[in-house]
Order: C-alpha cells, then sequence, then structure tokens
C-alpha cells in the first residue's frame, strides 16, 4: 500500500490528495482510514483530483462528540467540503462512508455532481438492524470484536490474505471512541435519508458484492429504482470490501460512472 502524507483542513479533517481534474471526495467506512481507498487513488488519480479523507475519529481526523449521528457526519464532510473550496464534486463512499455520501447528496443539491455508494445499507430488515444496534452497544461498552467484522467483510477463506491482515491492523488500532460514535451513527443511520433517493437526480452509482451479506443487493438495486438516475452494479463473488478485493474491477466501473455525463434527470 501506498505511503500517504496527510494534510489538515481549517476544522481538524484529516485528507490525502492525489492527481488535478475534477474533484473527486472518498470517504471510507467505519474502522478503516483513507489507506482504504489506496488502489483507487492510484488508478482514478491519473484523471481526477481525488481526495480521500480520514473519518471523524478514525486516522487523524478530529473526533465528532459522543452520540453524533448520521446528520452530524453529513454536517462534517459538507464542512470538509467548505474548507477544500469544493464545488461541483463527485462523491463516493463505502459502507458507513456510503451513507454520508448518500446524506451528502440528499442534502447538498447541485454542489454533489455525482454520488456512489460502495456496499451501502439500506433499510435493514428488523433482524439485521437488531443485531447492528447489539453490536453497537457492546463497542460502546468496549466489548470490540475485530474478527467477528472480518468474516463477515471477507469470508473464512480469506483470513491468510494480505488485505485481511491489513484491514485487520487497521480495525485493531482504531480509537474506540471514535470507532463507537461512528459505528453508532452507522447502526441507526440506515433509515435516515432513505426517503431521500427519488429527489436526488444527479448520476448515482450503487456498487456491491453479489456475496455481501449485510450490505447486500438487494438493497443496492432498491436504491438503484428509487433514484432517477440511479443503477446498480454487482461484482460477482465479493463480499463487504470490494475495493480492496476487487480493485480493478472497482476502478473500472468508477472511471465509467465518473464518465457520465451529469445531466439530470
Amino acid at each position: 500500500m501506498m505511503t500517504v502524507r496527510r494534510l489538515q483542513t481549517q476544522q481538524g479533517a484529516a485528507f490525502a490528495e492525489t492527481g488535478s481534474g475534477e474533484p473527486l471526495v472518498l470517504i471510507h467506512g467505519v474502522g478503516m482510514r483513507l489507506e482504504a481507498w489506496a488502489p483507487q487513488m492510484a488508478a482514478l488519480g491519473r484523471t481526477h483530483r481525488v481526495i480521500a479523507v480520514d473519518m471523524p475519529g478514525h486516522g487523524e481526523s478530529q473526533s465528532l462528540p459522543q452520540g453524533a449521528g448520521l446528520e452530524a457526519f453529513v454536517g462534517w464532510i459538507s464542512t470538509v467540503l467548505d474548507d477544500l473550496k469544493l464545488e461541483n464534486v463527485s462523491i463516493a463512499g463505502h459502507s458507513m462512508g456510503a451513507l454520508i455520501a448518500g446524506g451528502a447528496a440528499a442534502t447538498l443539491g447541485d454542489r454533489i455532481a455525482r454520488v456512489a455508494l460502495l456496499n451501502g445499507v439500506y433499510r435493514r430488515d428488523s433482524a439485521a438492524r437488531a443485531a447492528v444496534l447489539t453490536r453497537a452497544a457492546e463497542i460502546r461498552d468496549g466489548m470490540i470484536d475485530f474478527d467477528g467484522p472480518l468474516l463477515r467483510w471477507f469470508g473464512e477463506d480469506s483470513r491468510d490474505s494480505a488485505v485481511y491482515r491489513l484491514t485487520h491492523d487497521w480495525l485493531s488500532s482504531v480509537d474506540q471512541n471514535g470507532y463507537a460514535t461512528a459505528y453508532q451513527a452507522f447502526a441507526a443511520g440506515d433509515g435516515t435519508y432513505a426517503d431521500c433517493w427519488p429527489r436526488i437526480r444527479c448520476p448515482a452509482l450503487f456498487l456491491t458484492g453479489s456475496d455481501d451479506p449485510n450490505s447486500t443487493p438487494a438493497m443496492a438495486q432498491a436504491m438503484a429504482q428509487a433514484a432517477p438516475a440511479g443503477y446498480a452494479v454487482l461484482i460477482d463473488g465479493h463480499r463487504h470490501m470490494v475495493n480492496l478485493t476487487a480493485p480493478d474491477e472497482v476502478n473500472t466501473i468508477l472511471a465509467d460512472w465518473l464518465a457520465r455525463k451529469e445531466e439530470r434527470t
């Protein structure tokens, strides 16, 4: 993975950037850090100004207050765009980052040129919602299970892979308070902006792995059907961490999304 030189916005958000041209902002998932986008920064930085951010309380970004909900994380990315003076920006998020990207598209209007949700959740069923809220409460109480999420993200047969070990290192070194705050917002936020998709008229990509048990293909397809300019893409045989396990496919899909004209339906 690449060596990253971080910069700081005025409000204390850490980011790294590469390339020039139209801006693309990348937001990682809960427990991760901006290096999770290394394959996308290397590929898409050839044609775009790519800016990857550390989520609040992750990497080197300052935390939000304990108990902050998804709306606060969306307000945070709006401030990041202000600090970096970004307009007409494409924004892509993975997992929790996808919820933030969707919230940005719902609330920032024409400032968002395109939105991409990678492995995004949407209206969990009651069993899935109960399970994720239970995990949020356990994390808040200091009972953090590092292997459980990794097995859901990668599958049992990936324990010895380099990306599994790398992701394990990131997750086990995350600030626990920042992780707990973000996870609670992730657990409770799947419905926060769910009703907004019919009003989001920019090109909207919903990408997930065919075998992702939590950010399911059905969720991606439902969001794509709700968004006027939405479309879903599935990567066969992959689970939750497609940006790392299928980087070439993801880069090709994102390049196609970035090439789509901004015409709003």
